[in-house]
Parts: structure tokens; C-alpha cells; sequence
């Protein structure tokens, strides 16, 4: 399904280097785009040094536009300053080292639209291109209380009737976004370089009341982190990404622990399941309780102190 009359979509894909694999980018995104859809490819390049701005200078297509940052901005700058020139109703940020597939874009607007008022930031399934494992199906929350990636993928027959999953956050390496949202939050927070920036993107559509989901029929590949760089900056990210979020990174990590608590009881010697605490966790993982037991909050709280307590040595 694809968007009302009049509707233009917004490409922005940030460059840094890596020019094959825009190369490759461009010409997947060329073959998949449906052909009734309005649309502009907006390339914002943050510095590349490599041919990336030859070979951008030699385009000729008019829905193309080209953005030159004069210096490395990061990924999150590049992106804004993309979307600050975008015409389009719907953003759709793309990294430069994907491969798009036939009919990936469809049931990402599909659900936005199907989710309509409601809508916060769309995502998809992302496979390796080396090995074709499933790399993203969204991000969750560890028992450290840190984004990660989840790797799960529904069976075949399961995708006939499932199309979406509600996560609390995605990748921006391949996302959806109204422009009005993204305007009305600011746009991702350049204080994050090159990491972590989409996850407080999707806390914050969250908490303005809207819902993250991922499009289980729209499955691309990704070379993943192909720019150089990347992830220099992970550790200094995640702690920014963890003080302004503790509460909701420990709140989105209780079921989690409840069913980690509960195997290891279960796996134990002397397996203690009828102690209240492993009851309520049981609840609690079943969704028959609503508020989490207190030895979840106690111990994603203990967790994030020793994350924390990591970090202030490591970084200072």
C-alpha cells in the first residue's frame, strides 16, 4: 500500500567513504522503489575522502540532491541536516551499505499508515550479506540493561497472519518516520556520535505516545558497520544513552530478567519455585501480574550501578 495521493517520500542516505557499496546501495534502491511513488534521494556525504563527492558531482538525476558536510559530522548531523532539506511527508533514513530488496518498502508503509496517528518510527528485518543470518528485528533490552539487537524471526507460516511487532526501538540504519514527528522531537540528538542515536530517537517517540514497530514482510540486507570508525564511540554512547534513560532502559529489562531468574531456578540443584519471589516472576513473565516484582527492580537497578560504576572507570 502506498501513501495518499501527493505523498513524497524523503530517502536520506549519509556517506562516509565506502563508495562501492553506495554504488550498490543506489542501484538496489533504484530497482525496488515502487514507480507510482513521489520520492527524492537526499545523499548528505560527512567527509568522504575516497571519490564518494566525484562520483556524487557526476550525478544527474532529478530526484537526486546532494548535501556536502564540510567536515565529519557524524551520523546524527548528517541525518539532520538531510531531513532539514526534505520535502517529503515520510523520512526514510537508509545507511549507505544496504542492499534493497524487491517489495522492501511496501509493508513499512503499510504499517505506518495502518498505525496511523499512532505511528513512531517503522523498521524491518535486516539479514547479513555474508551470511544471511537475521541481524535486526528490532532492538530490546539486555539484562545490563543495554540495546541490542533481536534476532528473531517468526516461521514462514507465522508471517501470514503476523505482519508487525511492536519493539521499543530500531535500527536507523533502515527506518521510517513522518517528517512531522521528526520535526516536532528535533530529530535524532547530535550529543550521540555515531551510536545510540536512534534508540533515544524511538524513547522519545515512545514517550510522546506513539508506537516503534518492525515490519516483519520487509527484509533487506545489511553489510553492517561498514563505515570506518563506527563503533569508536560505543562505550561513551551508551552511558549518555543510559543516564538520560535509566528508568526506562531498567523498566524495558524485567521481563527479561524474570525469565532468567526463573532458568536458573529451574536449572538449579535445589530449585526454589514455590518461593514467592519466583511466583511473582512467574506472573510477572506470564503478563498475569502487571507490576513487576521487587527482585526485578532490585536487581536491574544492581545491574545498571555495576554498568555504571564500569563506565565511570572506564571513561571517567
Amino acid at each position: 500500500m502506498l501513501p495518499a495521493r501527493g505523498m513524497q517520500v524523503s530517502f536520506i542516505i549519509p556517506l562516509y567513504n565506502c563508495l562501492a557499496l553506495t554504488q550498490a546501495c543506489l542501484a538496489s534502491l533504484h530497482a525496488t522503489v515502487p514507480r507510482d511513488l513521489s520520492h527524492e534521494i537526499i545523499f548528505v556525504d560527512d567527509g568522504s575522502t575516497d571519490g564518494t563527492r566525484a562520483w556524487l558531482a557526476s550525478l544527474d538525476s532529478p530526484e537526486i540532491r546532494v548535501v556536502l558536510n564540510p567536515r565529519n559530522l557524524g551520523y546524527a548531523a548528517a541525518n539532520n541536516r538531510g531531513a532539514a532539506l526534505a520535502r517529503g511527508d515520510l523520512l526514510v533514513l537508509l545507511n549507505s551499505d544496504l542492499i534493497l530488496t524487491r517489495r522492501w518498502l511496501e509493508p513499512m508503509l503499510a504499517l505506518h499508515r495502518r498505525l496511523g496517528p499512532r505511528a513512531g518510527v517503522i523498521g524491518n528485518i535486516q539479514r547479513t550479506v555474508a551470511t544471511r543470518a537475521v541481524d535486526h528485528s528490532g532492538i530490546v533490552i539486555n539484562l545490563k540493561a543495554k540495546p541490542e539487537h533481536s534476532t528473531w524471526f517468526p516461521p514462514r507460516w507465522l508471517r501470514f497472519v503476523l505482519r508487525s511487532r511492536r519493539v521499543p526501538a530500531v535500527t536507523g540504519a533502515c527506518a521510517l518516520i513522518s517528517r512531522s514527528l521528526w520535526n516536532d522531537l528535533g530529530g535524532f540528538d547530535e550529543a550521540f556520535l555515531n551510536g545510540a542515536e536512534d534508540v533515544d530517537l524511538c524513547f522519545r517517540t515512545h514517550a510522546a505516545g506513539r508506537i516503534n514497530a518492525v515490519a516483519l514482510r520487509s527484509v533487506i540486507l545489511h553489510h553492517v558497520s561498514a563505515s570506518p570508525g563506527r563503533k569508536l564511540r560505543n562505550e561513551a554512547n551508551s552511558r549518555r544513552l543510559a543516564l538520560r534513560w535509566r528508568n526506562e532502559l531498567e523498566r524495558l529489562a524485567y521481563h527479561r530478567w524474570c525469565w532468567n531468574y526463573l532458568d536458573r531456578e529451574w536449572t538449579s540443584p535445589h530449585p526454589a519455585l514455590a518461593h514467592p519471589d519466583a511466583r511473582a516472576a512467574l506472573f510477572y513473565s506470564l503478563r498475569l501480574r502487571r507490576t513487576p516484582p521487587a527482585i526485578a527492580v532490585a536487581g536491574m537497578r544492581a545491574n545498571m550501578d555495576l554498568e555504571l560504576a564500569r563506565w565511570e572507570k572506564l571513561l571517567g
